[in-house]
């Protein structure tokens, strides 16, 4: 029964509408219709504190930027009745009787429920019921483990049969970036001997609201990585799993700013600590960042600031600079009001600065409209058909930088999904861009893939 209910869908099937259907019966029910007084007085304040509510909401949901779609009608609707209900729940109470207060209280939180739903469907955070539990009850990863069992089965020589993901707690001493917990994803070919092979590695960044868990809850990337490791005799890069924001809701934008010294984090403290603790390469053709939405602006930007420690990316439906909000308003909260530090972490900017590069290459991910057929795309191609699918200029962005990439040598390739801006689209987009990123960074076994469609710059 807990296996039939966890695995429930909360982006599509019947759980969804069944939910908006029993909370808008109890909302219904909740309203003493009868009593005309209270309709004529009572009801019209609800209704305002809902079109208040909804307002706050919208201009909330605007200012930090949770998606790239437009919000469905949908979740302005459950957010309107949330509001609806707790008015009528209060301005109801004196003279109702008992169980229309019970049915009152449980309006609300159904309707808040019914909410978050919405909200979910249009990010697509959690998949299943199963997913959601464990991410809010911070429940166990797939197949996790702690550093002692690691090391305990590396000295035994115990090879798993699937890899292993294990909580690591990362010193902040170069960076002094407050951060979380971190994970690494270590493939059953890290136990085949020990010292372990030196694997190719792959910084995993989620979006700009995540947790470090992000990309093995909602982007499915243990299954994924798994399967190529299980397809290749145990071989695949090990996965990090890092926290650039330090928090769920603080969009650093993988920047050096007022914000924190994100970027130094991830290449001052992460990529030491992968090298002296797991024995991975420290060789910079061995190392790669794949990242989605804010991730993916962090993947690309990061890459090109440090080609001497990074050697391919993987953008998916980043932004073409960093980004949290109109221009004047990411420079004063990203970097103080510091115009000339945000163009320091512009990558248009730093890539036309480096000039030519060599041994670099990228690919970039964007969504299409439902229906249409995954394609590589040429750099900077006519693709007016897919601002539907990425209304917030992702498109644009992929285009606009693998052309100056491969103007200056670094080979990339422009390729999409269809789908939308959510963390489905994100884990499509991963699964089909790991076969290049895991030959492209020399993974044992791995036959080479070919970027779909290069650019002018050079293969390697």
């Amino acid at each position: 029964l807990r296996e039939f209910f966890g695995q429930l869908s909360l982006l599509r099937g019947w759980l969804p509408p069944a939910l908006q259907v029993l909370a808008l019966l109890v909302a219904v029910a909740a309203v003493d219709w009868r009593r005309r007084g209270w309709r004529k007085r009572a009801l019209p304040a609800a209704l305002i504190a809902a079109g208040a509510v909804t307002g706050l909401s919208y201009w909330y949901i605007g200012s930090i930027g949770l998606a790239g779609d437009p919000a469905p009608v949908s979740l302005w609707l459950w957010i309107a009745m949330s509001g609806l209900t707790a008015a009528v729940l209060l301005l109801g109470w004196p003279g109702a009787r008992w169980w229309r207060r019970g049915v009152a209280v449980l309006s609300v939180p159904l309707c808040v429920l019914c909410a978050s739903v919405a909200l979910n469907m249009w990010v697509g955070y959690f998949p299943t019921v199963l997913s959601a539990w464990n991410q809010l009850t911070s429940g166990p990863l797939p197949d996790q483990i702690d550093r002692l069992r690691v090391t305990a089965m590396q000295i035994e020589g115990t090879k798993p049969t699937k890899g292993v993901v294990v909580p690591v707690n990362i010193d902040a001493d170069a960076s002094h970036f407050s951060h979380r917990q971190e994970l690494v994803y270590l493939p059953p070919a890290w136990f085949s001997s020990n010292p372990p092979p030196k694997l190719p590695t792959v910084m995993m960044i989620s979006s700009a609201f995540n947790t470090p868990a992000d990309w093995l809850r909602a982007g499915n990337a243990f299954d994924t990585i798994d399967d190529f490791a299980a397809h290749h005799h145990g071989f695949a890069p090990a996965l990090v799993f890092v926290d650039p924001t330090g928090s769920f809701d603080n969009d650093t934008e993988c920047v050096n700013g007022s914000r924190g010294n994100a970027a130094d984090h991830l290449t001052k403290d992460v990529v030491p600590f992968m090298v002296s603790n797991f024995g991975v390469s420290a060789d910079r053709t061995n190392w790669g960042i794949a990242g989605w939405s804010m991730g993916g602006t962090c993947a690309v930007t990061t890459t090109v600031m440090h080609p001497d420690m990074f050697s391919a990316f993987v953008d998916i439906a980043g932004d073409i600079r960093p980004n949290v909000g109109p221009t004047d308003q990411s420079i004063a909260r990203l970097f103080g009001g510091n115009a000339a530090a945000w163009a320091e972490f512009d990558p248009s900017n730093v890539i036309t600065r480096h000039g030519r590069y060599t041994g670099v290459s990228g690919w970039f991910d964007i969504p299409a409209p439902p229906g249409a057929h995954s394609m590589a795309q040429a750099a900077n191609p006519a693709l007016d058909n897919l601002s539907s699918a990425n209304p917030e200029g992702q498109d644009a962005a992929a285009n606009s930088l693998c052309a100056i990439a491969g103007a200056n040598g670094i080979a990339c390739a422009v390729v999409t999904q269809a789908g939308k801006h959510d963390w489905p689209f994100a884990a499509q987009a991963f699964t089909a861009a790991l076969p290049w990123l895991a030959a492209t960074l020399g993974t044992p076994d791995a036959e080479p893939v070919q970027l779909p469609q290069r650019s002018s710059g050079e293969s390697h």
